[in-house]
């Protein structure tokens, strides 16, 4: 609005254009022509110099009455020169390779995972997928592209271990638009890092920075290539610390709202000191483009996986040999723990760090040298970040008490039985308050499932069934107390107030199940 008001005919007759204007472009009608006209630019090649912006707006006057601003208690964060210092470091990766597709035949086009194709395959149909006589599958080329940044002036670069995976050839243009062919020194699935190097020197490099005093809030700056525009930059906020996310159980991720998208995968994240605070890495979507949840991986992690890479080729990882639940509200009190707060045994590796340090299923780890276990998630990044053969200190919650155990922490790549140990694996439950119908192992049973004690549940209703036990379990446990017979169970429930934590054996695996009592 005009900073001077005027009653006249050419006044009254703007106002409703400039409503008009606001609406079109909150419609999306005259932005959706630019961006028509953006795209077909880019589709053809060319480029087309925009028009500058104003460098800035004018005020609105204020009167003499008006109240004077409040001072700002901290200014804004010089984006412009982060991005001018620490650019130049940031690096666009291209990678190409192949991947072998399915032959093309007369009859269906089956995915190699599809039933179908694993029938045809079986029985040997002729011409059919998987069959005799179906054609070869042939060399597709792939490509890709990603981001990077140089942690060191003779050329070592961190990005990625997805950016990088499958990659033939990967080409590494920086900011002063040289191009080197980078060999990948390693890479690292389970942290998703990876390391690569390029012949040249006196490179410009990113300083690394730490996540230990960063705050939820920070104003935190990305720099990448989304959708191959280089040297893109873009800003905002931590969103939350210690993020844990399905599968991904060796990285407490860095949740952020910075605007990241298919490209800006393995650039870094500045802090506002212009420090390397993190690796972007991953975001949530449900269109595929960024929307609101972006993930970076710490660059203490990050630079601990770049130096065990560059000493041997690749990474390790700490194992503790134990299968954990989060702990609810009805596991809390079932445990009559204070708070839903820790990592719930519900497993124990036979034979593994865990089982020689006393670890037991149904324990609950509450601290791991000395930091506390909020969530369950908590625990596995902080065994991920530690090397195998530490010695570290677990506080644990074991039939209302605290306890304090000390585990010598076992190499990840070396594979151990996921069998439970003798002290968990009796078992038992009532019929009552829960709904169970229970019934002691036959001694066949036992041999084929190479369960020693348990109670099998014959039926499963009322609050058992609702928190999802089904006939067919073995129950082992009740509220970390193994029992053996339908008298230990009810002697425990009758000791539980409003819940109880059944340990149930389903298959191969082992699971609590949290049933409130009816």
């Amino acid at each position: 609005m005009d900073s001077t008001k005027q009653k006249n005919s050419k006044t009254e007759i703007m106002v409703p254009l400039r409503r008009l204007v606001w609406a079109l472009v909150a419609s999306g009608v005259l932005a959706a022509g630019g961006t028509a006209a953006a795209l077909q630019m880019a589709a053809s090649g060319k480029t087309e110099a925009a028009p500058a912006a104003p460098a800035t707006l004018a005020a609105p006057m204020q009167t003499s009455t008006a109240a004077p601003a409040p001072a700002a208690t901290q200014a804004l964060p010089d984006f412009a020169q982060i991005a001018a210092t620490q650019g130049a470091a940031v690096v666009n990766i291209s990678v190409s390779g192949s991947v072998k597709t399915a032959g093309r035949v007369a009859g269906p086009q089956l995915d190699p995972n599809d039933p179908m194709f694993q029938f045809f395959r079986r029985f040997q149909i002729p011409g059919m997928p998987g069959g005799p006589g179906a054609p070869e599958g042939r060399e597709m080329p792939t490509r890709g592209q990603g981001s990077g940044f140089i942690v060191s002036s003779d050329g070592v670069i961190l990005t990625n271990a997805h950016v990088v995976r499958g990659a033939q050839e990967v080409t590494v243009k920086l900011n002063d638009r040289r191009e080197f062919q980078a060999k990948v020194l390693g890479s690292d699935p389970k942290t998703d890092v990876a390391v690569l190097k390029i012949e040249a020197k006196n490179l410009p490099v990113v300083t690394l920075g730490s996540t230990s005093t960063m705050r939820v809030g920070e104003w935190v700056l990305a720099i990448g290539s989304p959708f191959g525009f280089e040297n893109s930059v873009s800003a905002g906020v931590v969103s939350a610390k210690g993020r844990a996310l399905p599968d991904e159980n060796f990285v407490p991720f860095i949740q952020t709202d910075v605007a990241v998208n298919p490209g800006n995968s393995g650039g870094p994240l500045f802090n506002t000191r212009g420090e390397v605070v993190g690796i972007n890495s991953q975001i949530f979507s449900q269109t595929g483009g960024y929307q609101g949840l972006s993930f970076a991986i710490p660059i203490e992690l990050a630079n601990k996986v770049r130096q065990q890479i560059e000493k041997t080729g690749h990474a390790q990882h700490a194992k503790l040999g134990v299968s954990i639940q989060d702990v609810n509200q009805a596991f809390a009190d079932s445990f009559k723990l204070d708070k839903p707060e820790g990592a719930l045994v519900a497993n124990v590796e036979d034979g593994g760090p865990a089982a020689k340090a006393g670890l037991r299923s149904g324990d609950v780890i509450l601290k791991f040298n000395g930091q506390p276990i909020v969530a369950s998630s908590d625990l596995p990044a902080l065994v991920g970040q530690s090397q195998a053969g530490d010695t570290v200190k677990l506080e644990v919650w074991r039939q209302g008490k605290h306890e304090t155990l000390s585990a010598k922490l076992g190499d990840a790549a070396a594979k151990g039985q996921r069998v439970a140990s003798e002290e968990e694996d009796a078992s038992g439950a009532p019929q009552g308050k829960l709904g169970l119908a229970l019934r002691p192992l036959q001694p066949q049973e036992k041999n084929q499932s190479g369960i020693r004690e348990g109670l099998v549940i014959e039926q499963a209703s009322g609050t058992a069934a609702k928190a999802g036990v089904r006939p067919g379990d073995v129950l082992l446990a009740v509220n970390g107390s193994a029992v053996s017979s339908v008298e230990q169970v009810r002697s425990v429930v009758a000791g539980a107030e409003k819940s109880v934590a059944l340990l149930v054996q389903r298959g191969s695996d082992k699971i609590f199940v949290p049933v409130k009592l009816g």
